[in-house]
């Protein structure tokens, strides 16, 4: 008797806090609980996170709640606002979910210590970055120069160009931050690891799909183990410094190895499919990439278009407005970072249009660049079409004033992240991307396979995970330049 009236009044409590929790409260968002009691529109975000928003920013504009799979998610796409919600850490906080998702994806426990420290920051500026970027630059020449698989230098090789790019700018990269000599053996495990990590990261991995994901992080594991690095007391490689401040942290082996996995991807898995994108928008624009070409020809005098002479990089001290615009409109297109935050009180967030709204302690905070600043119509015209000279004004200097509904923003793209989403490694990325394309543009005869071939739609599932990647490939044919 008491044991039926207990069950049926907690089952009354618990219906009441359910459905107390599922309906908008005053000065709240505007809420989208969606059909599906608890999961909500949770099928529809992991599926395709761009559509969805999209779709939910025209129903009920720049701020909005919808359930995700029993969570309450606020997301916010007013670019002007954005900084109420960065700048404030007592409100909002980003630890919890960075510990979710790197315990999820790479079995990673660091608690409160931070994966990239400032320490680790230092190797990305000054004359740290300035090494960095002259290894690079050796090791992208010497993969460009034996890129034929066989072939003689100057016979036509075809190959697709996101397999080409990622390849090359992996092994560079590894090469030059982990100074190991297994990069075509880490490569071939990462890019299965990186092919299910969306996957792994929404736990919507099929039973076979599991076993080659943990098989491939094991692996890894394996490849990257700190046991294994070398060099003298005299000579630190990059990762040999962030191995020692974790173990100054008091992180073990064991939990190093699984950050050095989490390091390898963090710093390996933009650059190739940004090179992609890059070369295939040059591709298919020809206007675009004479741009690029005549910006070269301009450098002629100072760059050396001999592998076995390399001189100091003339990029580095001289300004290369279109590639900067090419880039940034690249990087506007196809860079989908989503920005997380925990609410961890309950906070009355301010917008700039004098809104206000009440979230609750518990809610996640989202903010999806992609979608606003970088792909809204009220900023960018024609935001779906590549435009090589969106970024320069008309005496060809760099472009960076932008406005929405008469606001100059401060935000008008963020491939780069902000706050303490911000990339640490943004200067030692763009170097990297620049002198792969001048590399690959000055050395090789690189063209469309089929001419009239076109750009592969992107991959859905990438958005949230940095740049996006593509459904299928662009196939390519290059040879080697000849000498005169």
């Amino acid at each position: 008797m008491w044991w039926t009236i207990f069950s049926v009044i907690t089952g009354l409590l618990i219906l009441v806090l359910r459905f107390s929790n599922c309906s908008r409260r005053k000065n709240e968002p505007p809420l989208d609980n969606g059909w599906i009691p608890w999961l909500g529109h949770a099928m529809e975000f992991k599926k395709d996170a761009a559509k969805f928003l999209a779709r939910m920013k025209e129903k009920h504009g720049d701020i909005f709640t919808v359930r995700v799979a029993g969570l309450r998610v606020t997301v916010l796409l007013d670019p002007n606002s954005f900084d109420n919600v960065l700048n404030d850490r007592d409100s909002f906080d980003y630890i919890n979910i960075r510990n979710l998702v790197t315990q999820k994806v790479f079995s990673l426990q660091l608690g409160s210590i931070e994966p990239t420290s400032e320490r680790m920051a230092q190797h990305f500026q000054g004359h740290s970055l300035s090494s960095l970027s002259s290894c690079m630059k050796t090791h992208l020449q010497n993969l460009l120069l034996h890129c034929h698989n066989g072939s003689t230098p100057s016979e036509w090789k075809q190959d697709g160009l996101f397999d080409l790019c990622y390849s090359l700018l992996f092994k560079a990269g590894y090469l030059t931050l982990f100074e190991k000599d297994n990069a075509e053996a880490v490569y071939k495990e990462f890019r299965k690891f990186d092919n299910l990590l969306t996957k792994l990261a929404r736990g919507s991995l099929s039973r076979e799909e599991s076993k080659i994901a943990s098989c491939s992080r094991e692996r890894l594991w394996e490849l990257l183990s700190p046991h294994q690095l070398r060099g003298g007391s005299e000579s630190r490689t990059w990762q040999q410094r962030y191995c020692d401040i974790l173990q100054q942290e008091g992180i073990d082996a064991d939990m190093q190895k699984k950050a050095l996995l989490l390091q390898l991807w963090t710093t390996q898995c933009n650059a190739g499919p940004t090179a992609f994108w890059l070369l295939g928008f040059l591709l298919t624009h020809p206007e675009a990439m004479e741009a690029v070409k005549s910006e070269i020809r301009g450098l002629s005098t100072l760059w050396d278009t001999s592998f076995q002479h390399p001189q100091i990089n003339p990029l580095e001290a001289h300004s290369t407005p279109v590639f900067d615009s090419v880039l940034s409109e690249t990087l506007r297109l196809t860079a989908a970072v989503m920005i997380r935050r925990e609410v961890v009180q309950h906070k009355i967030l301010h917008m700039v249009n004098g809104q206000k709204y009440h979230l609750r302690q518990g809610d996640i905070v989202c903010m999806f660049p992609f979608l606003s600043p970088q792909m809204d119509p009220k900023i960018h015209q024609e935001p779906q079409s590549f435009k090589y000279d969106r970024f320069l004004n008309e005496d060809m200097r760099v472009k960076d004033t932008f406005y929405k509904n008469g606001k100059r923003l401060k935000y008008y793209t963020m491939p780069w992240g902000a706050g303490n989403n911000s990339c640490i490694g943004k200067a030692f990325a763009v170097t990297t991307l620049k002198q792969f394309l001048f590399l690959a543009l000055t050395h090789l005869d690189l063209e469309l396979y089929d001419p009239k071939a076109k750009l592969p739609p992107v991959n859905p599932s990438r958005y949230g995970f940095g740049m996006l990647q593509p459904e299928g490939d662009l196939q390519v044919r290059y040879r080697q330049k000849r000498t005169a």
